[in-house]
């Protein structure tokens, strides 16, 4: 599980919507579950096994719970009982508002409800885009390690983007730094989070005497 820190501004989401293929590089290559990432066949990375949580959580408000879960589903019927057992145990707090327009949820009940149809196709890498936005530290303390405990369970790879410096690398392996759409710093996060004094020089452009905290 991998923390991608930084900035707004610092291209955090681009890089996500980079590594899912919805828009194409510059320059250079990705490689994604072996497989090159092309933006013109994005579809072929969900096929692959990758998810994506975009910051805007992406629901169909006028679909209930149980719809919107529905449209995570693999076609396989295995895979589908094994994809809604899996979420509902990890999100218990959506199984009483199954019927309900997703539009009347809460903040945080929505965010529950995005991450759950993400792990409906059981990925075996997950992209989250702001976990946080819009919700109440208690709320995110709540969700945040479900998300490491999702990829415990599955053994699946987690790249998070995350305002929440220090809730992001408690529940992380690794951490990066991005400013100005360059990077400035990375190490194991336990490292990281222990010098605070680095990761705010790194966030505000300052001098960092050293890129790496391994």
């Amino acid at each position: 599980m991998v923390a991608l820190l930084g900035p707004n501004g610092a291209g955090k989401t681009t890089t996500l919507l980079t590594i899912s293929g919805l828009i194409p590089l510059l320059r250079g290559s990705i490689t994604v579950l072996g497989e090159p990432v092309d933006s013109r066949n994005p579809h072929r990375m969900a096929r692959l096994g990758l998810a994506h949580v975009a910051e805007d959580r992406s629901l169909f408000f006028n679909l209930t719970v149980q719809e919107n879960l529905k449209l995570g589903l693999r076609s396989s019927h295995r895979e589908q009982e094994a994809g809604l057992e899996q979420a509902l145990e990890l999100f218990p707090a959506l199984l009483p508002l199954m019927g309900r327009r997703s539009g009347l949820l809460s903040g945080g009940e929505q965010q529950m409800l995005a991450r759950a149809r993400a792990l409906m196709s059981q990925p075996r890498l997950l992209l989250v885009d702001e976990m946080s936005l819009g919700l109440a530290p208690i709320v995110v303390e709540h969700l945040l390690p479900i998300v490491r405990d999702f990829a415990d369970r599955t053994e699946a790879g987690v790249l998070i983007v995350e305002q929440h410096v220090n809730l992001a690398l408690d529940i992380s392996d690794r951490g990066y730094v991005l400013n100005h759409g360059e990077l400035v710093m990375e190490g194991v996060a336990a490292n990281l989070l222990a010098r605070p004094d680095l990761l705010e020089a790194s966030y505000l452009g300052g001098d960092v005497d050293h890129g790496t905290s391994d």
